[in-house]
């Protein structure tokens, strides 16, 4: 029998991530809400300029790769219009720590991190402290993953 203690550490949370992940399809470039938000509607601009999260508003939307992308402001809607590239986190706003274990999980907008000017996000503040451990070898793998999971292999 499983305990519940065990269920209670980061990494069952992180496999109860990945059940409730099953609702998001892999090959979705974007891990978007049930609306169509990316990124839970946090403005992804914020991270960079503001370094920490800000909800967005639906006053402030963009289209692009089939999302809803939400901005606190007029000024940070322009600049990710400009170049979203930029912004928008890797993975498509799946779990950076997912990603390298070869998956795909949900997010929470205030477990996040800018690395060589990339934002990544991740399941939990308890997961990314253990991606935080290895920020290069974890960002090699999920960048070797995230192809094969776009592909739904």
């Amino acid at each position: 029998m499983i305990s519940w203690q065990r269920w209670m550490n980061p990494i069952g949370f992180i496999a109860i991530g990945f059940l409730a992940a099953g609702t998001a399809s892999a090959t979705d470039p974007i891990n978007q809400s049930l609306f169509g938000a990316a990124v839970k509607g946090y403005d992804v601009v914020a991270y960079f300029t503001e370094a920490k999260p800000v909800e967005g508003s639906r006053d402030h939307v963009y289209e692009w790769q089939d999302a809803t992308w939400r901005f606190s402001n007029e000024e940070h809607l322009a600049e990710f219009k400009q170049s979203p590239e930029k912004y928008a986190p890797q993975y498509g706003g799946y779990c950076a720590y997912a990603v390298s274990k070869g998956s795909t999980a949900p997010i929470d907008p205030e477990a996040w991190k800018i690395v060589d000017g990339k934002l990544y996000l991740n399941y939990s503040k308890d997961i990314q402290a253990i991606w935080e451990k290895d920020i290069p070898g974890y960002v090699s793998k999920a960048d070797q993953n995230w192809p094969k999971i776009l592909a739904g292999d």
